[in-house]
């Protein structure tokens, strides 16, 4: 297992209790708001998109020395990354291109959250990742079914989907957290 410190903070419970809190709170105010702060949900978005590439690049440091599951997890980080970047710089477009940008991107992060837990049988809370990422690929598939959903309604479904998504990152955080403990 890798001991450097970035691997032992991708495997950490508080990581993931972090990214589960900003996750709930980026739901809540896009659930709260939805009407009038659409331009502030297309920022938060983008926020979380880089939150995002931020944990799964520190999370692949998590995964071992070699494997696919580590590299796609990187490469889906620095594309998330990438994609909060442009999300941020260039909101107008990003309103008009919403859902089938979180379409495509849930559809992808669900196929690597599975593959991820597929490939690595030892991972803490493996149900939940495949869980996670079948909700997932089916909320994107959703998205890219249905491309006339008005943004209202898109911003809810964002909403609800960060605050599902926070909540198992919680359940996550505690399941690490209680296997960790010393007996």
């Amino acid at each position: 297992m890798n001991k450097s410190p970035v691997a032992r903070m991708g495997g950490s419970w508080t990581w993931h209790l972090l990214y589960g809190l900003v996750s709930i709170v980026t739901g809540v105010i896009a659930v709260a708001w939805p009407g009038p702060t659409l331009v502030v949900l297309a920022v938060l978005l983008g926020t979380q998109l880089i939150a995002t590439g931020i944990f799964r690049l520190v999370g692949s440091a998590s995964l071992g020395e070699t494997s696919t599951a580590r590299t796609l997890t990187a490469i889906l980080g620095v594309v998330s990354l990438l994609l909060g970047l442009y999300t941020i710089r260039h909101v107008l477009i990003t309103l008009l291109a919403l859902g089938v940008v979180l379409g495509v991107y849930w559809i992808v992060d669900g196929f690597t959250a599975v593959f991820a837990a597929v490939d690595h049988p030892g991972l803490p809370g493996r149900a939940w990742n495949v869980f996670i990422g079948l909700l997932g690929v089916l909320a994107g598939l959703t998205l890219l079914a249905w491309p006339g959903l008005s943004l209202l309604t898109l911003a809810l479904l964002a909403g609800l989907w960060l605050i599902m998504l926070g909540a198992m990152q919680l359940g996550l955080a505690r399941r690490i957290r209680v296997t960790a403990r010393p007996t």
